[in-house]
């Protein structure tokens, strides 16, 4: 599965977390930035539900899972009484398409800069999918 990764210029550490995410349709067919942003964005919003979801659920935590808590500094079990975050799916695709016609990220595909939403692209099971946030200069 193709890899994603974030960046943000000037910084070293990572955006977030790297993760893959699922090849939509068959490989051997293109894929637009739009529709790949809008895949990438769909699952991240799915995933945010679920671990929602999760932290309804009342756990018995492992000693590692107590640890690691810890070396956190929070250590949850669940039972969290926060109300459920709704999310619009298709207004966070509007955002984040929005967002790169706006210049606040760049996409790079295997080290190749995509230029626009509608540009075809042709990724494989090895393909590093790299966002690049770009920071504002203060005072400009």
């Amino acid at each position: 599965m193709p890899a994603v990764h974030g960046k943000t210029l000037g910084q070293k550490r990572p955006l977030f977390a790297d993760f893959s995410v699922p090849l939509a349709g068959p490989p051997d067919k293109p894929i637009t930035l739009r529709a790949l942003i809008a895949d990438i964005v769909g699952e991240q919003v799915r995933q945010f539900e679920d671990r929602q979801q999760q932290r309804q659920f009342l756990r018995v935590l492992t000693e590692r899972e107590i640890a690691e808590g810890a070396q956190r500094g929070k250590i949850e079990s669940g039972g969290t009484d926060v109300p459920l975050q709704p999310v619009d799916i298709a207004e966070a695709i509007e955002t984040a398409l929005q967002a790169f016609q706006d210049g606040l990220y760049l996409v790079a595909i295997d080290d190749e800069t995509v230029e626009s939403l509608d540009q075809e692209l042709s990724l494989t099971e090895e393909s590093h999918i790299t966002f690049i946030r770009l920071t504002l200069l203060a005072g400009g």
